[in-house]
């Protein structure tokens, strides 16, 4: 039995394909799902980036981010069985959820939460893992004392939707988020922002509200732009987080001088080098399903393309690398 997939196109990189993917067989701690929806974030564009400058030798699948349903499980899973409604956001060494079905660990996944439809919980898994280990495992914010202040910058993304309320809820730091559009701003003040400012001068910004410096920075994107305005703006001690790769190198003088740390924050680091606490991961989402259920916390979904085809994969990638998309948008099988 064949299944479909949305794969790069090794003929022709730039372009995706409609291809038949092999039976899929559980390993021992696979779950092999039936993908009902997959969202988009920029890793699925960057690794696409990558297949067009290097070339491929065979089709690739991307998609990194889904929900759907558990069909099978391999010899040594425990706590899913066939049926069972989970979300995961995947693992980058292996075929994507570009799929109709996907093999994916069972130690890195989770229940999807019974209050949210397919495309909502697809729209969370990535952001929220990477919000949460940046924030927490990274900038270690739950240590914070009162008064302490975090700046997130790219408040409206994915990752920022996220990460706003995680801060809120899991610490006492007051938090900064940046935005430029007004909805973007309202977007971030709903999820629980205590103070949203331009991006385009944040140390003139913040200075009007009677703020020179902020004692943890979380960088969402532009690593290489934003770098003057984080150094500046770092406390001495403080702690900076990014999830965005530099493309030139980065001046140090001002973190050495102020004794201030660089974290980098990549969410596949665990399951690609299988580390020891990878089920983290997996419970991270467990927490995260609870808090939605719970009504803490709210998808980020903000636009669903309905089908699983080359041209609402090709369309989805288009709305992502344009940079302007605020929330998360995610393809409904």
């Amino acid at each position: 039995m064949t299944t479909k997939a949305i794969a790069v196109d090794p003929a022709n990189p730039q372009q995706f394909i409609e291809i038949d993917q092999p039976t899929l067989v559980p390993g021992e701690y696979d779950l092999l799902v039936e993908v009902k929806a997959a969202s988009v974030n920029p890793v699925d564009t960057k690794v696409h980036k990558g297949a067009i400058k290097n070339g491929l030798q065979q089709p690739k699948i991307l998609g990194w981010d889904a929900s759907g349903v558990v069909l099978a499980v391999g010899s040594s899973v425990s706590g899913f069985t066939p049926g069972d409604e989970v979300w995961y956001a995947g693992d980058i060494t292996r075929p994507g959820s570009n799929a109709s079905q996907q093999l994916v660990d069972a130690r890195i996944t989770g229940h999807k939460p019974e209050s949210l439809n397919w495309a909502e919980a697809a729209a969370i898994p990535l952001t929220a893992l990477t919000a949460w280990e940046g924030l927490f495992d990274r900038l270690h914010i739950g240590h914070a004392e009162q008064g302490k202040t975090l700046l997130i910058i790219g408040g409206a993304g994915g990752v920022g939707s996220l990460a706003i309320p995680f801060a809120k809820l899991y610490s006492e730091v007051t938090v900064i988020a940046t935005a430029s559009r007004p909805d973007s701003v309202q977007w971030c003040k709903d999820r629980g922002a205590d103070l949203v400012i331009d991006y385009q001068d944040m140390p003139a910004e913040l200075a009007k509200h009677g703020l020179k410096q902020v004692d943890y920075i979380f960088c969402l994107n532009d690593t290489d732009g934003h770098w003057p305005a984080i150094t500046q703006l770092i406390a001495p001690q403080g702690q900076i987080c990014t999830i965005v790769e530099n493309e030139h190198p980065l001046e140090m003088e001002q973190l050495k001088l102020k004794s201030a740390a660089l974290h980098f924050e990549f969410m596949y680091t665990r399951s690609m080098f299988s580390t020891p606490d990878m089920a983290l991961q997996g419970e991270i989402l467990q927490r995260t399903a609870q808090l939605i259920d719970g009504g803490q916390l709210t998808t980020s979904l903000s636009k669903t393309l309905q089908g699983l085809s080359v041209e609402t994969l090709t369309e989805a990638h288009r709305l992502v690398l344009e940079g302007h998309m605020r929330g998360k948008v995610v393809m409904e099988y």
